[in-house]
């Protein structure tokens, strides 16, 4: 009898260590993120849109004299994402600082916005075009987000208009998709990473170029289309995943979008394991780029992965997605921007 005592006692000494311990990794996680986002000096920039509060962090590059026009980089997080994580995943402040450009990391909705995020109970999500989660379900206006943040961002700081570009990660990705086919006389190019232009029928008023990445062991985002599933096989609770397309179609839909050939054209030079098609040959001078990283799982190639390998796979940093983009960026101005 007093053996079991001294078990039980032991047991809930250890569970009571475990609970302590957790508690204190959690709180230096929240003190590393806080400080991690104090230290990227961001602004929180509100528009109102239907009714409702929307917000984005925005880093300005240190320095700059507020009025020489400067590029702005739009960067949207995934699905049960947040801005403030996208910040500590992509880079994306760092190379605002060393190449001298404006980003902005616009928050989506969650379905209980008197709640904060919180990943798998309330999660963040962008109405894509999929039809997806809350925000498609709602029809939230995401859009409309958009166009209205970037009128505030251009009477807030001085933005070179023919250098507006988007970026974003998975549904973040697909969001991009979207804005960059709604948006195309605001947007010079886009670049989606792991993400599925779910829309059809679609057009462009403007061409628009487009780097698309993503990683051959992606299981959210499969080569070969279909449903989306953990990197451990297992399927994901609740509501089933709507199947996704083949990754190529992404490429090709736009190249269609954008008059570029059908047919793409492999890119000599690129690193080991990474394969890159250009289909050249767009209106006023657009292209259409298609990367694939081998045996990346569904991470930003080259940022901080916060989420369990067994849900995402595995990273490989066979390419820095974040200085990728900006090169493409930088080479790929609106030709005709909108008055």
């Amino acid at each position: 009898m007093k053996t079991a005592l001294r078990i039980s006692a032991v047991i809930g000494i250890v569970l009571i260590a475990l609970v302590i311990a957790f508690a204190v990794m959690r709180e230096l996680k929240a003190r590393e993120k806080a400080a991690f986002i104090a230290d990227a000096h961001m602004q929180t920039v509100s528009v109102t849109v239907s009714g409702i509060e929307r917000h984005a962090l925005v880093h300005v590059p240190a320095g700059k004299d507020g009025k020489t026009p400067l590029p702005l980089v739009l960067m949207f997080h995934g699905m049960g994402g947040t801005a403030e994580a996208s910040i500590m995943e992509t880079g994306w402040v760092a190379k605002s600082d060393a190449a001298g450009f404006i980003v902005a990391f616009p928050e989506a909705t969650r379905p209980d916005m008197s709640k904060p995020p919180k990943f798998g109970s309330n999660n963040q999500a962008w109405n894509d075009g999929s039809a997806r989660f809350h925000a498609g379900e709602l029809n939230i206006p995401d859009v409309a987000l958009i166009a209205a943040l970037l009128e505030r961002l251009e009477t807030m700081f001085a933005v070179d208009r023919q250098r507006v570009f988007a970026t974003g990660f998975s549904n973040g990705a697909s969001m991009v998709f979207r804005v960059g086919l709604e948006l195309s006389e605001r947007i010079a190019a886009i670049a989606p990473v792991s993400g599925a232009f779910w829309i059809d029928d679609s057009r462009l008023s403007q061409p628009v170029s487009l780097l698309y990445i993503t990683g051959t062991k992606d299981p959210l985002n499969p080569m070969e289309g279909g449903t989306p599933k953990m990197a451990s096989g297992s399927e994901f609770k609740g509501a089933p995943e709507k199947a996704k397309p083949p990754v190529r179609e992404n490429a090709r839909k736009w190249a269609n979008l954008i008059g570029a050939s059908p047919d793409p054209t492999p890119l000599s030079g690129t690193p080991d394991g990474v394969a890159t098609f250009v289909h050249d040959g767009g209106r006023d001078g657009t292209e259409v780029i298609f990367t694939t990283i081998a045996d990346h799982g569904h991470i930003w190639p080259g940022g901080r992965n916060l989420l369990p390998e067994f849900i995402v796979g595995k990273s490989s940093q066979r390419l820095n997605a974040t200085d990728v983009i900006w090169e493409f960026f930088k080479s790929h101005p609106k030709r005709n921007p909108s008055p």
